[in-house]
This record gives C-alpha cells, sequence and structure tokens, in this order.
C-alpha cells in the first residue's frame, strides 16, 4: 500500500479524534495533585495516549506533564514535538469554542489550528506509516505537549527525567516552508531611584502593556505651581506629538504610538521613546533629568538597539531588535521594561552584558531577566534539507529555510525544526475567536507530515 493512499485512509478516524480532542477545554489552570497545568490538560493527555495505545503504540505518560506514542526500533529516534493545551477561548465566538463540529468542509474549535489539528495529523501519519508496513531505521516518537502556551515547562520536565533526545525533528507548530533559526529573546527589567527638588515634579508615569509589544500609549503626570504648569502647557502642547494639558496641581502628558509586535518594533512607533524624548526639556530635578535623558538618547525611538551599542545583525536573520515596551514609575523611581531579540548566529554574552553595564554606569540596576537562547540549524543540514525536499515535491511550491524574531516550540527540544501546518498566504486563526481549519488543509498535511517522518526515519 502506498503511503499517500494509507493516509488518506486514516480521515475519517482522524476527524473523529481531532473533534474529541477539541472538546476537552485543554486550558492551563490551577496546579491540583498530580496535574501540574490543571485537570483539561491532564485529560487531553490522558485521552490521547489512550488512541494511541489503541493503535498498538507504545506509550509513556511522564507524570501529566506531557506524554509519548513512538513506532518503530533502532537506536536512534526521530521525534514529533506538538501540544495538545489551548489558550483561553476569550469572547467573540459564533459557535461553541469546545463543540468540535465537523462538517463537509471544516473543523471547528480551540486548538482545531494550534496545536491540536497538526499534532492528531501527524499522529495519523505515523498510524499510516504502520499500516503502510514501510521499514523503519529510526524511532518515531510523537511528544504530546501540556504546556506551550504558557512557558514549555512540559519538556523542561521530560528532559530533566532522562527524557531521550531525538537526532532530528519537526514541530508541527508554525509555517511552511520551515524555521531554521529563531532569535535569541531577553526580557529585562532596569530601576533606578532618584530624589525631586524643583519646582516640577513627577507623581506618575506609565506606558506600555507588554515586553513585547510595541506601546501605543504613554502618560505621565507631573506636579508643579500653576505659573509654571502653564508656561509648560503653553510650550510643549503640540510639539513632538505631545498633549500637554493642565490638571489640577499640575499638568499631565499624553503620547501616542502604533503599536506592532516587539519581534518587529520597526513596523510600530513607540509612545513611550516619543514622551521621553518630550520631557527630557523639561526642568526636572537632577537625578530625574540625567534618567530621561539617557532613556531618551540611548533607546527613544531606536527599534535596533543601535543607540545604546548592541545593534547586532547577521545575514541570516538581520538586525537584533529592540523595544522599549513598558515604562513605569512615580515619584521615586522609573523602571523600564526591554524586549530585545538578537540574530540567530549571535549569544547572549554578545549582547545582554554590555546592555547591563550600560545602564548601570546610567544609575540602573538590573531588577529581573528572563532569556531564551537562539535557534539556528543550518539549512544544508540534511535533516532540514529532507524537509524541504518533502514540502517542494508535495506541494509543488518553492522557498527555503527561513529565519524569525519569535519563538517556537522547537527551542523546547534539541534537534527540532517548525515545519509547518501554515502554507503561505493561508489565514492565520490560531488564537482568535471561531478558530477552525479546513479538512483538505488538514489531510494536505498529514500527508506531508507522514512523507516526512517516513524519510527522516527509513
Amino acid at each position: 500500500m502506498e503511503l499517500k493512499e494509507s493516509v488518506a485512509r486514516q480521515k475519517q478516524a482522524l476527524l473523529k479524534t481531532l473533534s474529541e480532542a477539541i472538546k476537552i477545554r485543554s486550558v492551563q489552570e490551577e496546579a491540583k495533585p498530580g496535574m501540574p497545568f490543571g485537570e483539561g490538560p491532564a485529560k487531553c493527555l490522558a485521552y490521547m495516549l489512550k488512541v494511541c495505545e489503541d493503535m498498538g503504540f507504545r506509550t509513556k505518560n511522564v507524570d501529566n506533564y506531557m506524554g509519548w506514542a513512538e513506532i518503530g526500533e533502532g537506536d536512534e529516534m526521530v521525534a514529533i514535538l506538538g501540544h495538545l493545551d489551548v489558550v483561553p477561548e476569550g469572547k467573540g465566538w459564533d459557535k461553541d469554542p469546545y463543540s468540535g463540529e465537523v462538517d463537509d468542509t471544516n473543523v471547528y474549535g480551540r486548538g482545531a489550528m494550534d496545536d491540536k489539528g497538526p499534532a492528531i495529523a501527524a499522529l495519523y501519519g505515523m498510524k499510516a506509516i504502520v499500516d503502510a508496513g514501510l521499514p523503519l531505521k529510526r524511532r518515531i516518537r510523537i511528544l504530546f505537549g501540556t504546556n506551550e502556551e504558557t512557558g514549555a515547562a512540559d519538556m523542561d520536565y521530560y528532559l530533566e527525567k532522562g527524557g531521550e533526545v531525538p537526532v532530528c525533528g519537526f514541530t508541527p507548530d508554525a509555517e511552511y516552508p520551515l524555521i531554521n533559526g529563531e532569535k535569541g529573546i531577553v526580557n529585562a527589567d532596569y530601576t533606578t531611584h532618584f530624589t525631586q527638588d524643583g519646582e516640577v515634579k513627577l507623581v506618575r508615569i506609565q506606558g506600555g502593556t507588554a515586553y513585547n509589544i510595541v506601546p501605543a500609549l504613554c502618560e505621565a503626570e507631573f506636579a508643579a505651581p500653576s505659573e509654571e504648569a502653564k508656561a509648560l502647557v503653553s510650550r510643549f502642547n503640540g510639539k513632538d506629538g505631545m498633549t500637554v494639558e493642565l490638571t489640577e496641581g499640575g499638568f499631565k502628558v499624553t503620547t501616542h504610538g502604533k503599536e506592532a509586535h516587539g519581534s518587529h518594533p520597526e513596523l510600530g512607533e513607540n509612545a513611550i521613546g516619543k514622551l521621553l524624548l518630550g520631557i527630557k526639556e523639561f526642568p526636572l530635578s537632577k537625578g530625574l533629568q540625567e534618567a530621561v535623558t539617557f532613556l531618551a538618547d540611548k533607546i527613544g525611538m531606536d527599534p535596533y538597539g543601535e543607540k545604546i551599542g548592541i545593534g547586532l545583525e547577521d545575514e541570516v536573520s538581520g538586525k537584533l531588535s529592540f523595544n522599549m515596551g513598558i515604562l513605569e514609575g512615580d515619584a521615586d523611581h522609573l523602571t523600564v521594561k526591554i524586549n530585545y531579540r538578537y540574530p540567530v548566529t549571535k549569544t547572549y554574552e554578545d549582547c545582554a552584558p554590555k546592555l547591563t553595564e550600560t545602564f548601570k554606569k546610567a544609575g540602573f540596576e538590573l531588577t529581573s531577566e528572563e532569556h531564551k537562547g537562539a535557534l539556528y540549524v543550518d539549512e544544508k543540514t540534511p535533516y532540514v534539507q529532507t524537509l524541504l525536499d518533502v514540502y517542494h515535491e508535495m506541494t509543488g511550491l518553492t522557498g527555503g529555510a527561513m529565519s524569525i524574531g519569535g519563538g517556537t516550540y522547537a527551542k523546547a527540544i534539541p534537534n527540532i525544526v517548525a515545519f509547518g501546518p501554515i502554507f503561505p498566504g493561508d489565514t492565520v486563526r490560531e488564537h482568535l475567536p471561531n478558530e477552525f481549519w479546513e479538512i483538505e488543509i488538514l489531510m494536505k498535511n498529514a500527508q506531508i507530515y507522514a512523507e516526512a517522518m517516513y524519510r527522516l526515519a527509513k
């Protein structure tokens, strides 16, 4: 039996399994005994492992953090990394987000596209390989994660418990043709303290909502004598995009920008940077003036970290991206929260220590930091070439490996790259209301994944 025909025969079983999986609300909730991410993810994992056992696959539940199913023999293992957890449904649905409804053209519900649909497509690709009786030199293991959406602690646990590292593999949780490079991501908080002794005093400053979103709004409130406040409003209102208006006891400054994702801050307009560039001309107390001037001059509207001295770049992934995502403060402190993403062939050591030292010299202390290292697999690597060959042959489409500023599940396990399931030009519906996936595209993915797994393992 040809593999293509074997995959086609899985269609009804695949749709039934996906429908039942969608019906399980696998959103992370409060941990319970034996359920580290709550009842929903554990329940969905149990369901999927039972499906795999009924297929005759070897399975293991790793303490409800994650689980896996495996076929074949051999010393080496190929891995497919999927996840069963989903983001909360949110508002705006026209259908029950957990109906798992299947009609003639689509499968509906949270997780249909991200990532239950792709993971189950890969699972039935494995089943098709077995049913076709194709010989394998390597084992094929599908890993079912339950914490991808909120941190990937599932795969950390798998590795901590001695989970086997694959020789190669892919995660069906991104886009085609293939993602072989993912920038390193750092979220860092820097705080400075000061005293104010002048007539114009900062009361409150707030801008931005998240590290990885270019802020569209920033506001600062100041206390000042009436005549000084009126003079500043007259001088600065409307200048450089600032709105400056009188308040009881002082004045307020507002700037508006344009939101964009932190991986491409050049596509947005940073409201915090605009405000800092404006208020650095105000008659502020020395400590506050120095802090504001530093942030304005060394960051301001720069989306690449060049002004502050970490403007890294490579041919594979382009420039470092730098986003001043949040600024908050009051009468005695400022905290700025930065999201920056360094090129895939560079390292944390190439940028983070220099950034922290620059902030330190300006009187800021590093108060919090999170780091996810870069991922880069050379496009010439044999398994990357195999995956690209499968994609080109089975779709007739062109295109090569890509590097991105975001992060995928591939960072969770060594020797994994992101491969599908979104085709160029497809509508992206994950994390949005009314998530659904076209059955035709679902089955196309099952065909591609089956062929890819077979070629990696034969």
